[in-house]
């Protein structure tokens, strides 16, 4: 199921400070974004809920130290549903 992206702009901030670090970072993330939209729950990616203050939120991975923080919701024209991006970076800076 094809689930259109929506970039948050505190998301936006964050991939640009994260991606700076690295060029090899920036196309995997790149990726990754692109397995998240055509399929969010593959294997690969490892997708998970989380818990606590961040409950209704799901996370997935794009490397050894790399998350993405993210909720799935209705899309606004009721067709479907959109992937919410809301925070990249290593597992300490997004949990």
């Amino acid at each position: 199921m094809n689930r259109k992206l929506v970039l948050t702009p505190k998301f936006r901030r964050a991939f640009r400070k994260f991606a700076r670090r690295d060029a090899k970072l920036q196309q995997r993330i790149t990726k990754i974004l692109q397995a998240m939209q055509e399929d969010v729950f593959t294997v690969s990616l490892g997708t998970h809920k989380l818990s606590d203050v961040l409950e209704n939120l799901r996370a997935c991975s794009c490397g050894y130290d790399c998350r993405v923080v993210f909720s799935i919701e209705p899309a606004p024209d009721n067709d479907g549903e959109v992937i919410v991006l809301l925070d990249i970076g290593t597992h300490d800076e997004v949990y």
